[in-house]
């Protein structure tokens, strides 16, 4: 086992945090331009502004491909939120959003040196949104729709993937989605199990739950059991949208109904995605040897100490506990592959490729209370980045 490249263990518990060092951290913001070439005298300026840079448009209004290599937006990220399904806080609306779309802007930097930059819009209308990116297309290279509530995502993302010429992902469905995937292989791994044979229940219908139900059965899991704030979605359910009806043909292959307790009894792994609470009991009621990832953030849906009563393998969504489920993990890596590549779309088969790469980072190191690499080790980025590229190529969307 290699400690060589683990990051250092600089956790800390949100209680161990001041609110006055919370608010001085988000002051004025966290991001700023910075230059990437001189500006210290008359000749700079010339070539950075006027006249030189005359030179440049006139080429680009040539040749518009010519922009990619003379702009930054052939490698920037438009970080793109309505504000209405920010963490587990909701509708909160766009500038109540923004402290959560300029951190993920600093994400893109620090583990891809990818430039990104917030847009946060003040309308819930799709066709304003997809709207609004068409509009903005020239000005950059990739799209990270985020925080956007369900069902209004899917359908956005989908338009937005149509009508754009460029990688575009809803990372609170597929970044999440990508993490989750290497962590039940992390976990399966250290228990000798293969993941075929799990009865997973994920808690939540929205943006993440879909997400990870459709990547597990891609992956292989055949016995998914999704549960919604009204039960189980089953087919036998007539008050389901679009959505979650395509998700029933698909899921819940032991045809049961009812609730959180009917799923859960004898269940062996539970996936927490709805921002809602897990009584200790339905826990208790699991497989032995469970596997529980309680991963609302801010407030898991069970406290991990009082899973790991029950379970043997916990994770959660926060940074202050073993085996962080951590979206950071996949995205800043996805959208750097996709970016080397050139590629048009992220695919399933990029995201699947993705998912691999982060458990493989970790395959060597695996125990029960690291099932997955730290957010901040800096080996999964690049490995991302390279095998997302690689599948781009394979699959001809590069």
């Amino acid at each position: 086992m290699s400690s060589v490249t683990d990051a250092p263990n600089t956790t800390a518990s949100l209680s161990e945090i001041t609110h006055e060092e919370i608010f001085a951290g988000h002051l004025g913001g966290k991001l700023s331009v910075e230059l990437s070439a001189p500006l210290d005298s008359q000749r700079d300026l010339s070539i950075a502004y006027t006249p030189g840079v005359a030179q440049v448009s006139r080429a680009i209004a040539a040749d518009a491909a010519l922009a990619k290599r003379y702009t930054w937006t052939d490698r920037l990220v438009a970080v793109v939120s309505d504000g209405t399904a920010v963490l587990g806080l909701g509708d909160i609306g766009p500038r109540a959003s923004l402290p959560v779309m300029e951190g993920k802007a600093a994400l893109f930097k620090k583990f891809a040196g990818l430039n990104s930059i917030p847009i946060v819009l003040d309308t819930k209308d799709v066709d304003e949104i997809v709207e609004t990116l068409i509009r903005l297309r020239p000005s950059f290279g990739a799209v990270n729709l985020e925080d956007i509530s369900a069902p209004r995502c899917f359908e956005i993302e989908k338009r937005v993937i149509e009508a754009l010429d460029c990688p575009v992902m809803h990372d609170d469905q597929h970044g999440t989605a990508i993490v989750v995937l290497a962590a039940l292989n992390g976990a399966a791994t250290v228990q000798g199990r293969d993941i075929k044979d799990l009865k997973v229940v994920v808690s939540g219908a929205g943006a993440a739950g879909v997400a990870c139900t459709n990547i597990m059965l891609a992956a292989g899991v055949t016995d998914v059991v999704v549960l919604d704030s009204k039960g189980i979605v089953g087919t036998d359910r007539t008050d389901l949208n679009a959505v979650k009806a395509e998700l029933a043909s698909r899921s819940n292959p032991r045809k049961l109904s009812g609730g959180a307790a009917d799923a859960l009894a004898g269940a062996d792994v539970f996936m927490g995605l709805s921002a809602g609470t897990i009584a200790e009991e339905l826990i208790a009621s699991m497989a032995p040897e469970a596997i529980v990832f309680a991963m609302s953030n801010p407030d898991p849906e069970i406290h991990p100490e009082v899973a790991q009563k029950y379970a043997a393998i916990v994770a959660t969504g926060r940074s202050d506990f073993p085996n962080q489920i951590n979206n950071v993990l996949a995205f800043p890596g996805v959208f750097k592959g996709a970016l080397d590549a050139g590629a048009r779309r992220i695919t399933e088969g990029m995201k699947v490729a993705a998912a691999n790469a982060i458990f493989g980072v970790v395959r060597e190191e695996l125990a029960v209370d690291k099932i997955i690499p730290s957010p901040l080790d800096p080996r999964v980025a690049p490995a991302v980045a390279e095998a997302v590229a690689a599948a781009a190529r394979a699959e001809g969307v590069a």
